[in-house]
């Protein structure tokens, strides 16, 4: 239940604070005193869309707080607030919404800053602003199936169909996304094979590229490496035929003329052993040179085999824009999976045609479940509206709600209809045939019968009475009162026959000041007295009469 109101600087309202009892809670007031101001005001902490036009004049920001007692027995709502981060504390929401003159707004719930989205699916479950337009969701075929689902208490049975369709909707999505992945492999198979052969052919090797370039720099410069080995050989070799040795018998001959000198002088022997050392390198030196000197091939046929090889791999790696012999390596083996995936699509694409077809059958098994519910009571929430038409002076009326089948949505496989006739005979669509009054006491007559069964929030009446009067007012506020006695309802109205039911009175009034010229609204509760007057004034206008307050005093008699 709404406990308490708080607003400040929010149009007309400067500052208001005001608590709130259980049961039927009656405001009224004359034409543009502003009672839509509270509406808008309860709106604000319902999620509506911040208007900082709506910030009164002089401020910078306005501020709507709402406090509700909902006790720890609302589970759903529970989750719902602990969902959003939300401390439950004990069913105690305190919702507050803050609005900028720049547009922007803040909304907490127990003080814990939550999103607009969090806040309207909480509000959803807290307050229900029924105004007179309202009405018009009659007609619209999603707020009937929504009232039928409540009444048949199928929130269990649409969460389990909820979760089927889901999944069948994904396991829809992916087996299409396999099969267009099929088509596409299917599409560049032989496309694919073609190159995959080309580059399985090449023999492609990691590292290849390097050794080929290198061994083509050999080749094309093979006849002036040997001869610049060749002359270095024949340096170490020296003239042999000739009076000069090789570099390794002078080197030995100076050796063992050092070694006779050792004899005589002592540094002899250091150098007779350093000059071993540079001998023995300088053999190492010579082997070495001797041997890539004779590695070294003159061959025109090689040096044309590399240079048609790089040739090759340069030629691929333009192709299919590689930098590098192994990019081209990893492009042949991306092809090999491509090709050789096609046949694990196939599998996949086949296990999950099997758990479409599964999914399929549990969906349609808890439509069925779902369809038969609804079947079954909606001749009941038919017949518990029609008595309360009956009560609101349509004694002919018929009510009839048609399950008719449909396509299946996240809804189930349903549409439903409300039919409606106020002379008994050939019941119509209740948006084409009822009119302006009979539409009012229809949607209270639906709203009475889920009051009475199922756990509603608070509820707001904004002058649902519109379009009756007499003695049908009467029982319209018999109804509203009736109301009260199983939830908070909140009932806006004109009509003295409705206000004088409720157990406690609230009375928006507008004043001016005469020194600025602004003007205020304002809201307190009526007792006694002021009670009687107000309702006398409702009776006979702004000229009391006698005769208007006694008719007052006997409808709060009841």
């Amino acid at each position: 239940m709404l406990k308490s109101l708080h607003v400040k600087n929010y149009v007309l309202i400067d500052s208001l604070d005001i608590d709130f009892p259980e049961g039927l809670v009656i405001i009224t007031g004359q034409t543009g005193a502003g009672k839509s101001i509270m509406i808008g005001a309860l709106a604000l902490v319902s999620g509506a869309k911040a208007d900082p036009s709506s910030i009164a004049v002089g401020a910078d920001s306005c501020v709507v707080e709402a406090e509700f007692d909902m006790g720890e027995a609302d589970a759903f709502l529970r989750s719902t607030v602990e969902a959003g981060d939300v401390e439950w504390d004990g069913g105690r929401l305190i919702v507050r919404r803050v609005i900028n003159r720049s547009g922007r707004s803040r909304a907490f719930i127990n003080d814990c800053p939550v999103s607009i989205q969090v806040l309207s699916s909480v509000s959803s479950h807290l307050l229900d602003i029924h105004s007179q337009h309202q009405t018009l969701l009659l007609s619209d075929r999603g707020f009937q199936l929504k009232m039928l689902d409540s009444f048949a208490g199928n929130a269990a049975v649409l969460e389990e169909f909820g979760k089927s369709w889901e999944r069948f909707n994904g396991l829809k999505a992916d087996l299409k996304s396999i099969t267009d992945s099929i088509s596409r492999s299917l599409a560049e198979k032989e496309y694919n094979e073609a190159l995959f052969r080309q580059l399985d052919e090449a023999r492609l090797r990691s590292g290849e590229m390097e050794e080929l370039e290198e061994e083509q720099k050999k080749l094309a410069n093979a006849e002036d490496i040997k001869s610049a080995l060749c002359s270095i050989e024949s340096a170490f070799e020296g003239d042999m035929n000739g009076d000069s040795g090789s570099v390794s018998s002078t080197l030995k001959g100076i050796q063992r003329n050092l070694d006779r000198l050792s004899s005589f002088i002592g540094e002899a022997s250091s150098f007779s052993s350093r000059v071993e050392s540079c001998r023995l390198e300088l053999d190492d030196i010579y082997s070495g040179i001797s041997e890539i000197n004779s590695s070294i091939d003159v061959s025109p046929e090689r040096l044309q085999t590399v240079e048609a090889r790089i040739s090759l791999i340069y030629g691929l790696m333009q192709r299919h824009s590689c930098h590098s012999v192994g990019e081209l390596i990893a492009l042949r083996d991306s092809l090999r999976t491509s090709i050789s995936g096609l046949s694990e699509l196939q599998e996949k694409k086949e296990s999950l045609e099997k758990q479409l077809c599964e999914a399929e059958k549990e969906m349609k098994a808890r439509s069925d479940a779902l369809s038969k519910s609804r079947l079954e009571a909606a001749p009941s929430l038919s017949a518990a509206i029609q008595e309360k038409l009956h009560f609101l002076e349509l004694p002919l009326a018929v009510f009839r709600i048609d399950v008719l089948p449909a396509g299946i949505s996240s809804l189930g496989q349903d549409s439903v209809m409300f039919r409606f006739s106020s002379t008994g005979k050939d019941p119509a669509d209740v948006a084409r045939c009822a009119s302006g009054g009979e539409l009012s006491r229809i949607m209270l007559s639906l709203k009475a019968v889920m009051s009475r069964f199922y756990k509603m929030p608070t509820m707001i009446f904004d002058e649902i009475d519109t379009g009756v009067s007499g003695s049908v007012a009467d029982r319209m506020g018999s109804l509203i009162c009736e109301m009260g006695n199983y939830m908070q309802v909140f009932a806006i109205t004109h009509l003295p026959q409705v206000a004088a039911k409720g157990s406690v009175h609230y009375l928006v009034s507008k004043t001016v000041d005469p020194v600025s010229s602004q003007a205020e609204t304002t809201i307190k509760k009526l007792s006694g007295e002021q009670r009687v007057l107000e309702v006398a004034r409702m009776l006979s206008g702004s000229t009391l009469t006698e005769a208007a307050i006694a008719n007052a005093k006997a409808l709060l008699k009841g």
